[in-house]
């Protein structure tokens, strides 16, 4: 095995010179000058150094697990996939193929595309990816790169382990609910009684890595070396600027103005203010005075689909790349011309509830970025730089040491309807990396209850079996099954489609012609209507990207919008479950799909307290507004917002958002939801209401009752008689 190991790294290493000959061993055909050009790039790589090590320790690990630990931009994500597939092919990959999770679909993608042109293979037939609405692999698929949920989602639903010889966990540091979930599934199987002999690689940052040693119980650890390059000493201003964009805006333009050699990268929080901020650039990079080609202003995060290949595109055209992203390129996505980055310091994140918290960035990422500006091979470029939009006693005092494990953050309810799918009665039974709060599990448990996904038991009821094969929410997930009692599935299959990939509008109208072109696309019932209407518009005008642009919709996101709709009334006729005809705009329907919302998300519903849209909410007793974007709040005054709403997301920052909100009557959210669900609401005057109300519904229900009972005993003496 060694020695086979030995010479497929000898083979693949060859330059042209060495053998004009040589033939990649993956597909039998002889390697292209391309491949020995990329060569030469990977070779220059710090990880390179550990290479033989590397495959050393994976072949002789007693317990079937390697750590590797290393700074980002060092190649591991490029380079780690491709020697496990050299050792699985020594092996005649005995059991199935090599698999490699990233916590981001688009990060999957973009790693897929670099290591097939690296490895002189076929995009979707030896090298492949899976991500959300796409699977580009084929029955000869050899290196599989995958988001780990999808991956999670197939373990959840098979006994055992899944089928691969070597799974390689990327980026475990990000800290991802299915990531950590992986390991402690991995962990409990004990890798080295499983049959075949699997092997399981897990890459890291150095920040991460005594946590990770401990968990796997001190396996070998590859250290990959640092880089030749310089991280710049980091400059703080000495306030945090009450704009963001704009300070960062006017940095990049100081930057282009210097002619400061090299590319920016850019960190805000959100996506909104990403776009905000390439709006603008764009907008301003036109006018500079600089020699050659004005800068590219490139947007990096997921809402942005595939079109974010662009970062590594034209890498030679001369002209400066401004790339402006969030958490997303912290660990992932490096890009070796970077020699600039403005860091913000801050993200927006979700948790539980389906909220978002505006917070401090973590010590190890704001490390992470100051990495980014020394660039990486082949390219070092001098005199590099880093400007931190924030004092540096904010990251000493505000910033944690390491990203918050996300399983102690988000909404458990996915992870517990997993668990429960595959049949780990207790959360408990599974070893996690950081245990989620007793109190965040037992609310997960009672919200799936509250949704009828739970038997007496505590086990998946018939509903919760269905509810775990829909890639959605569960709350969504129930919305659309209860579409199929009220007869609107097909509106329901397209807003669940939209909320999950294309939800709404995320930055305001750059002028007055596109504010009236999105006012056209409003609908009366609110945004989960507008929702629908906006994609119908979309579809009737031929998915047009110039169409998207003059209103501000993300093209990309409304198409993954139309692969996952698809996807899901794929779902919903191989189960066999009730379709119907498109009714959207009529009366019934109206009132049908609003049920429908009810059946799903009465744990979201908010009531205005005071008649002047300050919403509190019933589940938490938070007090938010209406997003700037929803359509009530872009109506003329004298219009008042809706006494009671249910919102899809929550959003903790400055101002306290509902975001995605329609109205809806209090008589119906009493008629849906469970009894013991308004029951156990916090005490609150919105509880009392509701608990006064359905005492009343149920009073009027009995007397109408026994009314039809006497006209029927009256009805059926007068037959008697006659």
């Amino acid at each position: 095995m060694a020695s086979q190991l030995l010479r497929l790294a000898e083979e693949s290493g060859l330059s042209p010179g060495e053998s004009e000959l040589a033939v990649n061993p993956f597909d039998g055909l002889p390697f292209s000058s391309h491949y020995y050009e990329l060569l030469e790039q990977r070779r220059a790589l710090p990880i390179w150094a550990a290479r033989f090590i590397f495959l050393e320790q994976l072949e002789s690990s007693p317990s079937g697990v390697v750590l590797v630990s290393g700074e980002p931009g060092s190649g591991k994500s490029t380079q780690i996939p491709q020697w496990c597939a050299e050792f699985a092919l020594a092996r005649g990959f005995q059991k199935g193929r090599v698999t490699v999770t990233q916590p981001y679909p688009l990060a999957a993608l973009s790693l897929a595309l670099r290591v097939a042109d690296e490895m002189d293979l076929t995009l979707g037939h030896e090298v492949g990816y899976s991500i959300p609405q796409e699977d580009c692999t084929g029955p000869h698929t050899l290196l599989r790169f995958c988001w780990d949920r999808l991956l999670l989602q197939e373990v959840a639903s098979t006994r055992g382990t899944g089928a691969w010889d070597v799974l390689v966990l990327d980026e475990a540091q990000e800290r991802s609910v299915a990531s950590d979930l992986l390991q402690g599934l991995l962990r409990d199987a004990r890798l080295g009684n499983l049959p075949d002999d699997p092997r399981v690689v897990v890459v890291t940052d150095p920040a991460f890595e005594p946590k990770l040693q401990a968990f796997w119980g001190d396996p070998p650890i590859v250290h990959v070396p640092r880089g030749p390059g310089r991280c710049p000493t980091p400059i703080y201003r000495d306030t945090v600027p009450t704009d963001r964009v704009k300070a960062a805006c006017q940095a990049v333009l100081e930057l282009c103005r210097k002619e400061a050699p090299g590319d920016v990268l850019v960190y805000l929080p959100s996506e909104e203010e990403i776009s905000l901020c390439c709006e603008f650039l764009s907008r301003e990079v036109g006018t500079l005075a600089v020699p050659g080609l004005p800068p590219r202003v490139l947007p990096l995060h997921p809402g942005h689909g595939q079109a974010v290949q662009a970062v590594y595109e034209d890498t030679d055209s001369g002209a400066r790349k401004v790339v402006v992203t969030h958490w997303l390129a912290d660990f992932s996505f490096s890009l070796p011309s970077i020699r600039h980055v403005i860091d913000s310091g801050l993200e927006l994140r979700s948790i539980r509830a389906e909220s978002q918290m505006l917070r401090p960035i973590s010590k190890c990422q704001a490390e992470a970025r100051q990495v980014r500006a020394r660039g990486a091979p082949p390219v070092f470029l001098p005199s590099g730089s880093c400007l931190c939009l924030y004092p540096k006693s904010f990251q000493e005092l505000e910033a944690p040491p390491l990203p918050q494990p996300r399983v102690c953050e988000e909404n458990l309810s996915p992870l517990l309807l997993l668990l429960k799918r595959r049949q780990i009665a207790e959360p408990g039974d599974c070893h996690f990396l950081d245990r989620p709060a007793p109190e965040a599990l037992m609310q997960a448990l009672e919200d799936l209850d509250y949704l009828a996904a739970l038997d007496d038991e505590g086990d998946l009821s018939d509903l919760g079996v269905i509810l775990s094969e829909f890639p959605l929410p569960p709350e969504l997930a129930k919305a659309l099954l209860a579409s199929c009692e009220f007869d609107c599935v097909d509106e329901m299959l397209t807003l669940a489609a939209m909320l999950t990939a294309a939800p709404g509008f995320t930055r305001p109208p750059l002028c007055a012609e596109e504010a009236a072109l999105r006012r056209a696309l409003e609908h009366a019932d609110g945004d989960h209507s507008s929702l629908i209407q906006v994609y119908e518009a979309f579809i009737q005008n031929g998915a047009d990207k110039a169409w998207c642009q003059t209103r501000g919709l993300n093209w990309a996101a409304l198409c993954q919008a139309q692969k996952l709709r698809g996807e899901l009334l794929e779902l919903m006729q191989r189960i066999e479950l009730p379709l119907s005809q498109p009714a959207f705009g009529s009366e019934k329907n109206r009132r049908d799909l609003q049920k429908a919302l009810v059946s799903g998300y009465f744990l979201k519903v908010a009531r205005d307290t005071d008649g002047t849209g300050n919403y509190l909410l019933l589940t938490h007793k938070h007090v938010a507004q209406l997003s700037p974007y929803c359509c009530y709040r872009s109506r003329r005054a004298p219009a008042r917002p809706p006494p009671w709403v249910i919102y899809h997301s929550f959003s903790i920052s400055k101002d306290n958002c509902l975001s995605i909100v329609s109205e809806i009557q209090p008589q119906m959210l009493v008629e849906l939801a469970p009894p013991y669900f308004l029951s156990n609401l916090p005490p609150s005057e919105s509880r009392d209401f509701l608990n006064q109300l359905r005492e009343e519904m149920a009073a009027s229900s009995t007397a109408s009752t026994e009314s039809e009972s006497s006209s029927t005993q009256e009805f059926g003496d007068a037959c008697v008689l006659q």
